[in-house]
Order: C-alpha cells, then structure tokens, then sequence
C-alpha cells in the first residue's frame, strides 16, 4: 500500500512539473505578442490580458519552484520539508490576482471617462490567438495534471481560466467597436473580467489562508472523526483533537485517547493500529495518538468528547 501510493504521489509530481513547463513556455512566447499588440492597438483589453498573461507565467514558475520545493527532505531545522511551499505559492498567486483585477479596474474607470481610439481589426486578430493559446494551456493542465486535488496547481490552473476570460472578453470588445464604433466596450469588458479575476483570487486566497491558520481541511468532518473514534468499544473519551492539512491531501490529526483501562504496551500498539485504520478511512493520513488511563482524562477541555457526548 505504502509503495503504491508512494509511486502514485511520484507520478502526479513527474506529470505536473511536465505540465507546468510546457504551459510556462506557451504562455510566455503568447504573452510577448499580446504586449506589442496590445500597445500598437492602443487596447486596454489586451494590455489587461497581457499583465495578466505575465501573471499567469509568474504564477506557473512559483507553482513549479513549489514542486521543486515540496520533494526536498526534512532536516533539522525543517523536520516537516518544505511541503507547506505549496501552499505558500497558491496565497501568492490568489493575491497576485487580486492585484491585477485592482490594476483592471483603475485603468478602466479611467478609459470609460476618455476612452481612447482602438484599432479594433489588430485587436481582434491577438485576441483570438491569446483565446486559443489559453484553451490550450487549460487543456493541457487539466488533461496532465491533478488540479482537483493540488491546490498548488488548481491555484495555476486558475490563473489561466481568468485569463481565458480576458481574452473572451477582448474578443468580445474588438467585435463591438468593429460592428457599432462602441469605444467604450475596450474598458467595460476590462471591468467586468476584472470582477471575475477578483472572485477566484479570493477563493483561492481563502483557501491557501485557511490551510495556512491550520484550519480543518476541506472534506474533512470532525463530527464523523469522533463518532469513529468513539466508535471503538476501548475508547471513553478524546480530548486535544486537532486536524489540519500539510499540504494539498496530505491531512494530519492528534488526539488524547482516554481508554477504558490500563493496558499493555502490546495492547495499546493494536488499538492504535486499529484507530488509525478507521481514520485513513476518513482521509486522515498522519495521526499522532496519545493514550491516557481514565482516571487522567481532561474533562476540562474545550475539545473533551466522552462516549455520552459524542452522539
């Protein structure tokens, strides 16, 4: 079980720096062009996109420094690696999303009072090709990699839907003032991605944050964890009961076991082994448990559970 789940966690790995390098390469050659494009047409919508394309590259190497990161050992000032880089690396990203939608909106307000004359037809052209690069990259990150479950990379992945938005958007805005000479439909649709931009860097601020205040991780039901524990004939009471999350499915828990009775290091040894098959049930994969005879149980705490209380 151990060594097929350890070449399962090396496989994901090895497919996600693959990924994330062939997305970063893509994106950065696009992202060059949108630039000139964006300048020469004098469009706020490909300027936009192509910041955030800029971030989006950004986003990828930090994610990929995060990979490179996460595989180091554990060493003496670092016992736990550095597997909480990961999460480092999605609270920057969901930041750096919401400072981009914030650059978005301060141009736009401006472009709406003045809006500038833009050269819809080169406008159209870029924003097309930056609409097909993203459709790509999104493809490949999808197909290629756990987005689902890394939070890592679903904070990449991310980036580029945002910014396969942009480039709706800019397809969007072209076409309008080609059709009707609407100027304005450059800056609107900046503003209306830049909403969209500032809802998924704050889902994924939140969620990074959370991991990073040691919250209980998403799935996870301390409810159903106690019942499970409880459930166990030799177990009276928990108290101390914490779970938090390393990294993205790496979930960890300790717990004070009160048992029935005094027991022997042999007995003890079974019962931790068979609390710890219950709790991997649960998507608890490192626990650490401490047994205390009943007459030192901590009815005290804010987090005591008895057989009684428990349901």
């Amino acid at each position: 079980m151990s060594s097929n789940h350890s070449h399962v966690h090396s496989h994901s790995h090895s497919s996600n720096k693959k990924v994330l390098l062939v997305s970063l390469l893509i994106l950065s050659l696009f992202m060059v062009l949108e630039v000139i494009g964006g300048i020469k047409t004098k469009s706020l919508a490909l300027i936009s996109d192509a910041g955030h394309m800029l971030s989006d590259s950004a986003s990828l190497l930090i994610a990929l420094l995060a990979l490179n990161f996460g595989r180091r050992k554990p060493s003496e000032s670092h016992t736990y690696g550095f597997k909480r880089f990961e999460i480092l690396a999605a609270t920057l990203n969901g930041v750096t999303l919401l400072l981009v939608a914030g650059y978005i909106v301060y141009e736009a307000v401006g472009r709406l009072v003045d809006p500038p004359r833009v050269e819809a037809s080169g406008m159209l052209y870029i924003a097309i090709g930056g609409l097909l690069v993203n459709l790509l990259v999104a493809y490949i990150m999808v197909r290629g990699s756990d987005v689902k479950q890394n939070l890592n990379m679903r904070g990449a992945y991310q980036h580029v839907l945002s910014d396969l938005l942009g480039s709706l958007a800019a397809v969007a805005a072209a076409l309008l003032i080609m059709g009707w000479g609407w100027q304005w439909a450059d800056p609107l649709c900046s503003l209306l991605v830049a909403v969209l931009i500032l809802r998924s860097g704050y889902l994924i601020t939140k969620e990074s944050v959370h991991v990073l205040m040691e919250g209980v991780p998403k799935g996870v039901e301390l409810n159903k964890i106690r019942a499970a524990l409880l459930g166990h004939p030799q177990v009276e009471q928990l108290h101390h009961l914490h779970v938090w999350s390393l990294s993205s499915g790496l979930n960890s828990l300790s717990v004070h076991v009160v048992v029935k009775e005094n027991k022997s290091l042999r007995e003890l040894q079974v019962l931790r082994a068979e609390l710890e098959a219950k709790l991997i049930q649960l998507e608890i994969e490192h626990t650490t448990v401490q047994f205390e005879p009943i007459e030192h149980g901590h009815t005290d705490s804010l987090f005591c559970q008895s057989r009684a209380l428990g349901h």
